[in-house]
C-alpha cells in the first residue's frame, strides 16, 4: 500500500472514530466523513452484470446488505442473459464491472473472444463450485465417469456434443480438459458448442446435447429435473481452482481507483460474510434463488453450497472442497498463475496460434496492487507468492514456471 493510502485511511479511520464518539453511529455523517478522504470513490453507482448463477451471490449479497454503502459506493447488479453479453456491454462500457468468467476476461484482452480491449481482473471471487453433467440417457449407457463415457463413445459410434458456456471461458476450458483426461480428443472426437448457464437444463431436456460444464445451480437442477447426473465436479478436476472474478476494464481502473477499490472491498466483506456461517450461506440461498437473480428453487442452490452433493444415481456424499466465496481470503488473491493457466489451456486448443508472453500477460491484468491495498485495509490474509501449485485430474502439475514447455507437453490437443 503506498504511504498517500495508508495516510488517508488513517486519517479517515480517526475522523470516523471522532464522529461515532460525538454523535453515535450516524450513518450519514461517516459517508460525509468517508466522502472527505483522498481515497473517496469518484463515482458514486457501480453497474455490475451477473448471470443467473451461485457464484454470482458475492456481489449480489454486498449490495443487498448494504456492504457498497459502507465504502461509499453504491452497487447495481444487472442480470445478463448471456457472456457474450456480458463481453459486450463490458467493452462498451455499459456495465462498470461484472461477475465474470476468468477466461472471457483474458480472451477479450487478446483478441480471441471476440472485440479486443485492454481488461482488468480485480479479485477471485469464488473458488470451485462447478461440475460436468452427463445425460440420463447416456448414463443409462453406462456412462457415469470419464472412462466410461470414453468406452460408451468407443461402442456406439456417433456425434457426441457437450456445451460449455463461453469459447475461452471457465466452463468450456474444464469440459476439454476433463474429456482430454479421459482420452477423448474434445477437437475431433466430439462437438463442443456454447450454451448460455440458464439455458443449459432445458437444451439437455430437448436431446440438444450429451453433457455440459456450467456452474451451479444448473447441474443440480439437471438432476432434481431427472434429465441429467454428476460425472465430476470442478473441483475433482482442480481442487481450489479460480472460477468467476471480478472483471472490468483497465480504463474503469485508470479512470476510477478509487471507486474500484471500494467496491473490491465491499465484495471481498460480501464473502466473507457468506462463508462465515451456516446461517449465511441459507440467507444467501434464499436471496440469489429469487426471481430478479437466479430465479429457481432454494433447494436447488441450498445443497452445494454446503458440501452435500448427490450424482443422480443414488451416491451421495460431503465434499469439504465445495464453492468457496472468502475461506478466509484465500480464495480471491488474483493469482498470476490462475490466469496464465487459462492463456496455456486457450494455446492447447488452438485458440491462439502463438504463445504469448504468458506471465507479462497476467502482469498487465491480474490487479495485485490494488488488491493488496483493499486486503491490507480490510486486515486480510495476502500470500507471499503471486503463483501457485495444483495438481489436475490427470496427475499433471502446474505451477506457473514453464507455461510454453506446459501448454505444449500435453499428448492430446489441438
Amino acid at each position: 500500500m503506498t504511504d498517500f493510502l495508508k495516510t488517508s485511511l488513517s486519517r479517515r479511520a480517526v475522523l470516523q472514530t471522532a464522529a461515532v464518539g460525538a454523535v453515535g453511529i450516524n450513518p450519514a455523517l461517516r459517508a460525509a466523513v468517508h466522502a472527505q478522504g483522498s481515497d473517496a470513490p469518484e463515482k458514486k453507482e457501480v453497474k455490475i452484470g451477473f448471470i443467473p448463477l451461485t457464484d454470482c451471490a458475492s456481489v449480489v449479497m454486498a449490495s443487498v446488505l448494504g456492504f457498497d454503502k459502507k465504502y461509499g459506493v453504491t452497487i447495481i447488479p444487472t442480470k445478463e442473459a448471456s457472456w457474450a453479453g456480458v463481453r459486450d456491454k463490458l467493452v462498451s462500457g455499459e456495465l462498470d464491472m461484472a461477475h465474470v468468467l476468468y477466461g472471457l476476461v483474458y480472451g477479450v484482452h487478446l483478441g480471441t473472444a471476440g472485440p479486443k480491449k485492454d481488461m482488468a481482473v480485480l479479485m477471485s471471487l469464488n473458488h470451485n463450485g462447478q461440475a460436468i453433467t452427463l445425460s440420463k440417457t447416456l448414463a443409462d449407457k453406462g456412462a457415469v465417469d470419464g472412462p466410461s463415457l470414453a468406452k460408451v463413445m468407443a461402442g456406439e459410434k456417433r456425434e457426441y456434443t457437450f456445451a460449455g458456456t463461453f469459447p475461452t471461458g471457465t466452463h468450456a476450458m474444464w469440459m476439454h480438459y476433463w474429456l482430454a483426461a479421459a482420452g477423448i480428443n474434445p477437437i475431433s472426437g466430439a462437438k463442443l458448442i456454447t450454451v448460455p448457464p440458464p439455458q443449459m437444463v432445458a437444451n439437455m431436456r430437448v436431446g440438444n446435447m450429451d453433457g455440459f460444464c456450467v456452474g451451479e445451480p444448473w447441474n443440480h437442477r439437471a438432476i432434481m429435473d431427472g434429465i441429467g447426473i454428476t460425472a465430476n465436479t470442478t473441483q475433482d478436476i482442480w481442487k481450489d481452482h479460480p472460477e468467476k472474478v471480478l472483471g472490468c476494464t483497465a480504463e474503469f481502473v485508470k479512470k476510477y481507483p478509487n471507486t474500484t477499490r471500494a467496491v473490491m472491498m465491499a465484495v471481498l466483506e460480501a464473502g466473507r460474510w457468506i462463508d462465515a456461517s451456516l446461517a449465511n450461506k441459507m440467507k444467501m440461498a434464499e436471496t440469489v434463488a429469487q426471481k430478479s437473480y437466479i430465479n429457481t428453487s432454494v433447494d436447488a442452490i441450498n445443497q452445494r453450497i454446503l458440501g452435500r452433493y448427490q450424482n443422480g444415481l443414488g451416491k451421495t456424499w460431503d465434499d469439504p472442497n465445495h464453492m468457496k466465496f472468502f475461506n478466509d481470503g484465500a480464495v480471491n488473491f488474483p493469482y498470476l498463475s490462475d490466469g496464465m493457466w487459462f492463456l496455456t489451456q486457450h494455446k492447447r486448443w488452438g485458440l491462439m496460434k502463438e504463445h504469448p508472453d504468458y506471465l507479462a500477460v497476467a502482469k498487465q491484468i491480474n490487479q495485485i496492487d490494488l488488491y493488496k491495498q483493499a486486503a491490507t485495509a480490510m486486515k486480510i490474509n495476502i500470500p507471499k507468492d503471486a503463483m501457485r501449485t495444483s495438481k489436475l485430474i490427470d496427475g499433471v502439475v502446474w505451477d506457473g514456471k514453464d507455461p510454453k514447455k506446459y501448454a505444449d507437453g500435453f499428448k492430446i490437443k489441438a
